[in-house]
């Protein structure tokens, strides 16, 4: 595919959804729940319903125009999820959330989006340094690379399943944005 700090953004994305459809496969083997990614980059749950669980923006170098796609992107998504949601299953809109992630491929943003705020889930982005000497087996780089992929989806793996674990009761929706906004 070509070195990913020269490429351009249909490339990143293709780095981009590599990482992300081996962090679905892991939900779906550990949650056990049907998820998928959509195209565009939408990680869907819950099959019978479509509803957005996490939503990813690729660029390549404009990252304020990235996370302002974003975070538009979760807004319509949270009030689509909120229509097709049952009456019953609604704990209150305030406990509705979804999870952005916002990537250039070499640099991991990840968002909370919340109706009533937006939070940065780390302080500094997760970057992944793609070089060419990261190809040669045992070499310092290839370790780093295999790191620093590891953490990305460490990060990615344990959002979506969070997201998909606390849609099995309401309170647990509560809860979970209670505590990432006592880490605000």
């Amino acid at each position: 595919m070509g070195p990913v700090v020269e490429s351009n953004e249909a490339i990143r994305c293709e780095y981009i959804s590599a990482i992300l459809h081996a962090c679905i496969n892991i939900v779906r083997e550990l949650t056990g729940k049907k998820i998928s990614l959509n195209p565009q980059f939408e990680v869907v749950g819950e099959k019978n319903t479509n509803r957005l669980i996490c939503i990813t923006e690729g660029k390549q170098y404009q990252i304020a125009i990235g996370f302002a796609q974003n975070v538009i992107q979760c807004e319509s998504a949270l009030q689509t999820n909120k229509r097709k949601q049952k009456a019953d299953d609604t704990f209150g809109e305030e406990y509705d959330y979804l999870f952005g992630i916002m990537t250039t491929a070499t640099e991991w943003h990840f968002l909370l989006y919340i109706p009533n705020g937006l939070f940065c889930t780390s302080r500094n982005p997760l970057n992944i340094h793609f070089v060419e000497s990261a190809l040669e087996e045992d070499s310092e780089d290839e370790k780093e690379l295999y790191k620093n992929v590891k953490r990305v989806m460490e990060v990615i793996v344990g959002l979506l399943k969070k997201r998909v674990d606390v849609e099995k009761e309401p309170k647990n929706k509560k809860a979970k944005v209670q505590e990432y906004l006592k880490k605000e």
